[in-house]
Order: C-alpha cells, then sequence, then structure tokens
C-alpha cells in the first residue's frame, strides 16, 4: 500500500490537503500530512527562530513513523525545499517525490531564490535575518504567491483566516544535500494556470541547457493540471488522481535530445540570406548593408532566460543573424544583441543592456539615429513594455515575435514595470507588428490575447502576422512555405515605417 506524505507551502498548514487527503485514502491509500513547525499552530502564532533545518527533521520523523510500504513525498510550492531535504536523508525509504507546482530545490540554495514576489525577494536578500518571520498575505495577497484562479471565494477565506508567519530562516537557510536524493524516482504536477506546462520544460530541455537535461531522465515523469497554483483548493479530486497515478510511476516523460541532435534554437534560418559584413561594437553585432551612408536599423532582441554559459550567445544564433542579414538585404543595418536575461530576476538589467544597445546603435556612423526598430522574441517580449509606455521619437516601429506580453502568474513580476498589456496605452501612434503562432503555448497565447484587447480597447496601432500552424519560435522549428511567407510580411510591416517605402 502507498503512503503518501503531504506537506504544504509557504505560510499554510496541513488544513489545506483535507479534501484530497480524504479522496486518497477513499482510494486505499495511507495518507500522512506532515505539520511544520511555526506553521500548523494556532492562527497569528509565531515561527521565530524555526529554519529549513527544523522542517526537514519534522518531515523525517513523519517518514520515520509512517507504516511499511511506498513512500511518496508531495511537496508544494515552498514544502518541496523540506521534502527534498528529508528524501535525501532518507533515500532508502522513498519512492517517489512530486513536485506539485514547485521549483527544483538546489544543494546550496535557499527557499528564498523560489519566492515568485520578486520585489520581496530583493527586499529579504538585501538584509533579512533569520531569527524573524515573514507576516501571511492577506485575502488580495495570494496571488503575489501564485495564482489563485478557480480556488472558490470561501476556500481563500479559510486559506486567509488559517495563515500562519512564515519563518524567515526556513527561506533564508541554504539547502543542504548528500546526493542520495538524486536516485529517487520523481514527478512534476505542473498547474497551467500558474504559467507553466509540460511544454515550456520540454522547450527549456531542447534548448540544451545542462541543468536541464535531468528532466529527460526516464525516472521523471509529468502531469499537467489545467488550475491555478492551489490545486488542493480548486481541483482536490483531481489532484487525488493525478497523485495516485504519480505513485503508479504514470505520467509523461520528455524525450532527451540526441548527443548530436542540435538544440532547436541553432536550426538554420527559413530563408536564403547573403554573407555580409558584421560590425561587433560592445554587446551588439551590426551587418552593415551595401548601400552607403546613415541607414535606417532593425535591433532584434533574444528571448529567455538565456543561461549565462550559453555558447555561441544569441546574438551568433543563427535566428538572429539570419533576420539581421535579411534586414541588411534590405537596405538597412540588422544588429543583434546580447543581454543579461538569465533568469526571471533579470529584467531589470536586460532592460538596461537593450537600452545600451541602442545608444550604441544610434551612434554608429552607418545608422540614421533617427529611424530605428526594435524586434523582440519570446520572453524578450516584457522588454517592450519601456518603449510602449514612453516611445522616443526615434522609434519608428516595434516588432515583436510569439512574444510574452504579460509576465505570467508565476514569474514575480505583476507589479513591474514589464507590463506590455498595460504599457500599450501610452504607444501613441508607434506602429507595432506582432507575428502570432497559432500553435503557441495556451500560457502565452493568453498574454497575447490580453495585450491586443488592450490595444484595441486604446486605439493602438497594431497589425498582427498570423502564422496558424507555427509554433513557439516557428522560424527554426516549423520552416515551411507559410513560415517563411510570414517572416517576410512582419518584415515588409516593419520596413515601411522605417523605410517610408511600401
Amino acid at each position: 500500500m502507498t503512503s503518501f506524505i503531504l506537506v504544504a507551502g509557504a505560510f499554510t498548514g496541513t488544513h489545506v490537503w483535507q479534501e484530497t487527503a480524504a479522496a486518497l485514502a477513499a482510494a486505499g491509500a495511507r495518507v500522512h500530512t506532515a505539520a511544520l513547525t511555526g506553521l500548523d499552530g494556532p492562527p497569528g502564532g509565531t515561527g521565530a527562530g524555526v529554519d529549513l533545518e527544523r522542517h526537514i527533521a519534522d518531515v523525517v520523523a513523519v517518514i520515520d513513523a509512517a507504516d511499511g510500504g511506498d513512500i511518496v513525498l508531495v511537496g508544494h510550492d515552498y514544502g518541496i525545499h523540506p521534502v527534498v531535504g528529508a528524501a535525501d536523508r532518507r533515500a532508502e525509504r522513498i519512492a517517489r517525490i512530486v513536485y506539485l507546482d514547485a521549483a527544483l530545490p538546489q544543494d546550496g540554495v535557499p527557499a528564498l531564490a523560489a519566492v515568485p514576489d520578486q520585489a520581496l525577494r530583493a527586499r529579504l536578500a538585501e538584509g533579512a535575518r533569520g531569527d524573524g518571520v515573514l507576516p501571511p498575505p492577506d485575502r488580495a495577497g495570494w496571488q503575489r504567491w501564485g495564482s489563485t484562479a478557480e480556488v472558490p471565494g470561501a476556500a481563500l477565506d479559510r486559506l486567509t483566516a488559517l495563515a500562519a508567519p512564515q519563518p524567515l530562516g526556513t527561506l533564508l537557510q541554504p539547502l543542504r544535500l548528500t546526493g542520495a536524493v538524486a536516485a529517487v524516482p520523481t514527478t512534476g504536477v505542473l498547474c497551467t494556470g500558474n504559467g507553466t506546462s509540460i511544454e515550456q520544460i520540454e522547450m527549456l530541455v531542447r534548448f540544451g541547457d545542462p541543468a536541464r537535461r535531468v528532466l529527460a531522465d526516464p525516472r521523471v515523469t509529468f502531469f499537467e493540471l489545467a488550475t491555478g497554483h492551489w490545486p488542493m483548493l480548486s481541483r482536490p479530486a483531481e489532484l487525488a488522481q493525478v497523485l495516485l497515478r504519480a505513485a503508479a510511476g504514470e505520467g509523461h516523460r520528455l524525450q532527451p535530445p540526441g548527443e548530436d541532435e542540435p538544440a532547436a534554437h541553432t536550426g538554420p534560418f527559413p530563408l536564403e540570406v547573403p554573407e555580409l559584413p558584421r560590425v561587433r561594437e560592445e554587446n551588439v553585432d551590426l551587418y552593415l548593408p551595401a548601400a552607403e551612408g546613415p541607414r535606417p536599423a532593425v535591433v532584434f532582441v533574444h528571448g529567455g532566460p538565456v543561461p549565462a554559459d550559453a555558447r555561441p550567445t544569441p546574438r551568433e544564433w543563427p535566428l538572429f543573424t539570419g533576420y539581421a542579414r535579411y534586414a541588411a538585404e534590405q537596405d538597412v543595418v540588422g544588429v543583434t544583441v546580447d543581454h543579461r536575461l538569465h533568469g526571471l530576476g533579470d529584467y531589470e538589467r536586460a532592460a538596461a543592456d537593450v537600452a545600451a544597445a541602442l545608444d550604441v546603435v544610434r551612434a554608429h556612423p552607418r545608422v540614421d539615429a533617427d529611424r530605428v526598430a526594435l524586434w523582440v522574441f519570446s520572453g524578450g517580449g516584457l522588454l517592450a513594455a519601456d518603449w510602449l509606455a514612453a516611445p522616443p521619437g526615434w522609434l519608428r516601429c516595434l516588432a515583436a515575435s510569439y512574444p510574452v506580453l504579460a509576465p505570467l502568474p508565476n514569474w514575480g513580476l505583476a507589479d513591474s514595470r514589464f507590463h506590455p498589456a498595460r504599457a500599450v496605452a501610452d504607444a501613441g501612434a508607434l506602429p507595432v507588428v506582432l507575428t502570432r503562432v497559432g500553435l503557441e503555448m495556451p500560457e502565452i497565447a493568453a498574454t497575447v490575447e490580453e495585450f491586443l484587447a488592450a490595444a484595441k480597447d486604446c486605439g493602438a496601432r497594431v497589425e498582427v502576422v498570423d502564422v496558424p500552424h507555427g509554433h513557439h519560435g516557428f522560424e527554426t522549428r516549423d520552416p515551411t512555405d507559410a513560415s517563411r511567407a510570414a517572416v517576410r510580411q512582419a518584415m515588409r510591416s516593419v520596413l515601411t515605417p522605417l523605410t517610408g517605402r511600401d
């Protein structure tokens, strides 16, 4: 018989599992809910002085007290950190770890690194003491910790009423692992309403990041739940069924890329473009047209996050060098850029890098400083917000291909300036060219529709280039006649306001 040990996330306790635990028990499983010190006491109590090791010990005690049979540890949100720590100390007892809409804890890294509220994370990192506590959210504040989609109002009221202060030591103390936990099979349950999907994970694996390749191990499975961050409150019975299937070893398995298989982003550009001279200036490469004298420029901005050690860097990827050479073939300067979007907390410095790159481009003698277009891709779409909110006169067009145009719920950026769907209200007469793919990941497609609805409300000038059968990154993933036509159409639409030619 399988024994499930359920561990709740930040500010919450065993009460959140009530309906899911009942459904598991009705299916014949043993169920234990781990009470974490400082979080399962009376509401309003304090867990001052409690750290991550204390919570790991709490979970270890439940493991040691469990009857025989397979033990499946389930960690939600912050709860995955004490779960992984406990599994590392009792690896021989654990049949599987379930990551319930949770991060991947790493040895030596505190749980603070996974806190979605980036402003709060930065504030705590600046000098919070581990003997204090973090007050729980009010009813509206839960949204900053994850999407509350589908959570009934009464359940959200109860979650708020029973919330406890989170001991800061549990967030600030680094997790220490021996490595034994690496042998334990795992399952990720991804809540798509919170911004994560299997397709996203597959894209990261195809990207070739070595840290993500472990996710293609055959011992790793995945499920999706089409709900927000608290499925034990929004879909408890469905969650129970998924946990039972996970315990049985079911779930989607990723296909690891072959040893000689190129990463998706290194595929060839779909159009034949000429080899042209390149000039390297700081973090930009300029591809120069044959035409003499200052020319308009199109600056191509990659998405991300991209690992800091990725080689070649994005400005040399075939996708962007292809676009830049194609632009240069049209008698404008094509520019590729490297920026430091290496994690979701890096948008501030990535935005500064892009602004600096535009200064370099506009200062170049081969560039007409008064005629520049900016073209953003994928996760770089959020970087468009600054230029939509206050478009300078020299910015003649803004283009975006399969972009993220509003922060996903679990990115922790909802209150930041990086929100193009809000910024478009101030775009004025700036032409926007949006390339939309029909096979987009639903969580990203929703941000595009939010942007288009906002653009319609304010009368922004947006042209949509549709690729009905295209995926995210369609140029290298779907090199079809329709894809090539879409690239040509988007480029024509960008060049019209830039050069005055139809």
